[in-house]
């Protein structure tokens, strides 16, 4: 069977990997001196970043490339009859076929997992002396996974990282691979911030075959502080047929994060994850969802869980807030676990966000002094968004949550949205509260679509563009005056539409 060669990630021995520091002289290598493993197929992920502390994700995998054999994909079909009695959706079960001699870990881009242990080896990017966490073995029973936290970091300054791994302790070393990132400003410190937004990625939908996603090199020329991913990282209910069972979920997530384009960002850059609905489970999913069975045995906890387990968010709440220093705070809230049935009558008790959630998010945004505040939300909260939806603020299934939270937002001085789930760039004014809306739409050409003129009338739509690519946000700092400048860019890094906000200004 035939192996894609990947050289996107830094891969050589200790001695070597030194040479190749400052990833603006050398963007990839290879180890001259190829290991026996074990080895990082899957990349690293450097998460959940504070001023102090990071969490360095990593997988064990058992070979160096991933697998490369086109014709081995699944395909899904669906049994529409049982005992003579037809079968109406969402109850015909699905039935997940492999090509002959075909199994979950030799599908085309899969990456098979092994058992080991990691270490990861840290130090600000101008010193010479390293700092070396203990070593820690892989989770066999999540996916050969280690999250491992870094802690007394230095606020405001880039860290250089080297991840290590060996079979066991009597074994030699792995592959070693290089990233680096930012910590966290402090809360008083007056400085430029620079970051991106991205939202909705298919295998599928990938414009550069076999490498991935043009967005992120796109991005990485911007150079980007940290990095938000606002969901559907990928998709379980299909690109390429379903994902019925864990082994399949897993199977998803080793083929997105081994393609070079991909993995390349996410050794350099600061990122947070959040989810929706097809990286939780199905399209707009919620606990107990009827048409939930169509994936199989695949369970709404179980994307609960996956989900924290790629992501570097073992022991975090998927809600949270970061303060990036003096002029910047950004909320990244959770849209799928505590959510009530779309299909339920909409009133006070109908919720997205659900009653904790809620609260928390009212008392930090009211308690901070940051200059500009974003909420990023996984879906819409102003839109507009097209006829017949039910699934996020913007609909008129959740009006009485969707207009308390606009009202809020709208009374919050320099607080505005950024939203992901619709796959068209807009930027939109609501037109009851003036509350701004700026949606990244997806992340390839291939994977935009589904925007109508006729969309229902809640907001006008100040630029619109059917197109992939990202959501860039800067704080410039100008004689002391600090402005917001929101760009959207194409996936090939084309500046389509900029919008700069004066900090005191609607």
């Amino acid at each position: 069977m035939k192996r894609l060669k990947i050289t996107s990630f830094l891969t050589m021995s200790s001695a070597g990997i030194a040479l190749c520091l400052n990833f603006a002289g050398c963007s990839s290598m290879t180890a001259s001196h190829p290991t026996n493993g074990p080895f990082q197929t899957t990349g690293i992920k450097i998460c959940e970043v504070t001023s102090e502390s990071a969490v360095i994700w990593t997988r064990l995998c058992e070979h160096a490339e991933r697998v490369n054999n086109p014709e081995a994909e699944t395909t899904t079909d669906f049994i529409y009859e049982k005992n003579g009695v037809k079968l109406e959706w969402p109850d015909q079960t699905p039935v997940v076929s492999y090509p002959e001699g075909i199994t979950v870990e030799t599908l085309h881009g899969a990456v098979p997992g092994t058992a080991g242990e990691v270490q990861v080896w840290y130090r600000l990017k101008e010193q010479r002396k390293w700092l070396k966490t203990e070593w820690q073995a892989v989770d066999p029973e999540a996916d050969f996974i280690a999250q491992v936290p870094l802690s007394g970091l230095v606020p405001g300054r880039r860290y250089s990282i080297e991840v290590h791994c060996r079979k066991d302790k009597r074994s030699g070393s792995g592959q070693v691979v290089a990233g680096e990132f930012k910590t966290v400003p402090l809360v008083s410190e007056e400085s430029p911030v620079n970051f991106t937004v991205v939202a909705c990625q298919g295998i599928g939908t990938m414009d550069i075959p076999g490498r991935g996603h043009q967005t992120y090199g796109a991005m990485q020329a911007l150079k980007p502080d940290f990095f938000v991913h606002t969901g559907d990282i990928l998709y379980y209910d299909r690109d390429p047929g379903y994902a019925v069972n864990e082994p399949l979920a897993y199977y998803r997530w080793q083929r997105m994060f081994s393609l070079p384009e991909n993995m390349e960002f996410y050794q350099r850059v600061s990122s947070y994850f959040m989810k929706d609905d097809h990286d939780t489970l199905c399209n707009d999913t919620w606990r107990g969802c009827p048409w939930n069975t169509r994936q199989g045995e695949l369970t709404f906890d179980d994307g609960l869980r996956i989900f924290k387990e790629q992501t570097g968010m073992n022991d975090s709440e998927t809600y949270r807030t970061v303060r990036w220093g003096k002029h910047l705070q950004i909320w990244m809230v959770e849209g799928r676990d505590y959510r009530s049935p779309n299909t339920m009558e909409d009133g006070p008790d109908k919720t997205i966000w659900g009653p904790e959630q809620m609260a928390w998010f009212k008392k930090t945004v009211q308690e901070s002094d940051a200059t500009f505040r974003i909420l990023i939300s996984p879906t819409p909260v102003v839109g507009p968004d097209r006829p017949g939806k039910s699934d996020n603020h913007s609909n008129a299934a959740f009006d009485f949550e969707g207009n308390k939270l606009r009202e809020f937002l709208a009374a919050q001085k320099d607080m505005i949205v950024v939203c992901g789930d619709r796959h068209w760039q807009y930027v939109s004014r609501d037109n009851k509260t003036g509350l701004m809306e700026y949606c990244t739409g997806s992340v390839s050409d291939a994977h935009a679509g589904g925007y109508r003129k006729d969309l229902r009338d809640t907001a006008t739509n100040l630029y619109v563009a059917v197109r992939g690519g990202f959501l860039n946000g800067r704080i410039d700092l100008e004689n002391g005056s600090p402005k917001l400048l929101m760009r959207h860019y194409s996936s090939t890094g084309e500046l389509l539409n900029e919008d700069i906000r004066v900090a005191g200004q609607r």
